[in-house]
């Protein structure tokens, strides 16, 4: 089994199906991009989540700096939400990101914390 991630090839959705498939919330895709690009570490979230809170609080205990992006809550913007998750693979939030790369959730900041690994 490969370590790729599955993803259907641009070259098997029809023409008429383009502009939706690649302009789906593209702006907070290129938001996204621009923090983990920019940021040496980003929490991706949403209001009223626990892990969000989780994550945020064990990098603010840690003393590490990092970036926290938003969008919305469990009532709201639902949407974008996807077109992240669609986009990192990732199904939960938070999202952490640490020098550019998916860190993963709540529990994988705090093993790294942990480790030592985030410093």
């Amino acid at each position: 089994m490969s370590n790729e991630r599955l993803v259907l090839s641009t070259s098997r959705v029809a023409a008429s199906a383009q502009p939706k498939v690649t302009g789906f919330h593209r702006e907070v895709l290129e938001e996204v991009e621009a923090a983990v690009t920019r940021d040496r570490v980003v929490v991706v979230g949403m209001a009223q989540n626990p892990h969000v809170r989780r994550a945020r609080k064990a990098l603010e205990a840690a003393g590490i700096a990092f970036r926290y992006l938003e969008y919305g809550s469990y009532l709201s913007d639902w949407r974008r939400r996807l077109a992240i998750k669609m986009w990192s693979g990732w199904p939960t939030f938070p999202q952490v990101f640490v020098d550019g790369a998916l860190l993963g959730g709540a529990n994988e900041t705090e093993a790294a914390i942990a480790a030592k690994t985030l410093v």
